[in-house]
């Protein structure tokens, strides 16, 4: 279900993602999240500037933190989608961040936006009131003899585990951490969440079909528990089209 662009770039409404440096392409799984993620309490804003859910707190500045940026698509999304944010993207790859440098210097929000080399494990910053992720997700499976693939694709370079810790060592206490992950995946994901003190708070099972069983999940998470929010979505449906109506052009 990672539908992945053969360009490349791939241009969106308000900015151009190039990939040639990347080993993972702009593919579906990184549009929904960054469609759908939150900052909690805070609104996001359409692009013909209305507010889209929730209600914009008082506060000027809020922080959003990237994990595994990659081409920088998700950082782009987020600060399209909240404008009042300041967004933080890591990646470990330095072709990946060399990337994500150039499409965030050619898009409207490079004064908003901060690409960072290094280890998230070993990287000491502030709190964030959100932390997206799209995760590595091939765990036991052989890896690739392209090693810029098997980084950024298996979790030998970042597990669950680490993710959840790094996750809540850097999580605001009202802060919201979304993934991206297989339905595979899924389970494990979650068993490392909760035993690192995590809540699921949200979810949205994706199908490419109505009839076939989800082959995504977008998954969100907090430190306190609230009431469980679950959802369904069909790649190219009504709902689909309306979550990425402001990137997609027509």
């Amino acid at each position: 279900m990672q539908q992945i662009m053969p360009n490349d770039y791939f241009q969106f409404k308000q900015f151009t993602v190039h990939q040639g440096l990347c080993a993972m392409k702009v593919g579906t799984d990184g549009t929904l999240l960054g469609a759908w993620a939150n900052v909690v309490g805070h609104a996001s804003q359409r692009a013909d500037g209305s507010e889209d859910t929730g209600t914009l707190g008082s506060v000027p500045y809020y922080s959003i933190l990237d994990i595994g940026t990659g081409t920088g698509l998700i950082a782009l999304m987020m600060a399209q989608r909240y404008p009042q944010a300041q967004v933080t993207a890591i990646d470990i790859d330095p072709q990946a961040v060399r990337q994500a440098r150039e499409n965030v210097a050619a898009s409207p929000f490079a004064d908003r936006i901060t690409i960072i080399e290094g280890d998230i494990g070993r990287l000491s910053l502030p709190p964030f009131e959100a932390i997206v992720c799209n995760p590595p997700y091939f765990d036991a499976s052989l890896e690739s003899p392209n090693a810029q693939r098997t980084l950024a694709r298996h979790t030998s370079s970042l597990s669950y585990r680490e993710l959840m810790t790094c996750a809540w060592r850097l999580l605001s206490e009202s802060g919201e951490l979304s993934v991206v992950i297989p339905f595979d995946c899924k389970s494990r994901l979650e068993a490392e969440a909760i035993l690192t003190g995590f809540h699921l708070t949200r979810t949205c099972a994706v199908r490419t079909t109505p009839t076939k069983p989800p082959r995504r999940f977008l998954l969100a998470f907090q430190k306190h528990p609230k009431p469980l929010q679950t959802e369904e979505l069909v790649i190219g449906s009504d709902a689909y089209n309306e979550l990425t109506k402001d990137f997609y052009l027509v």
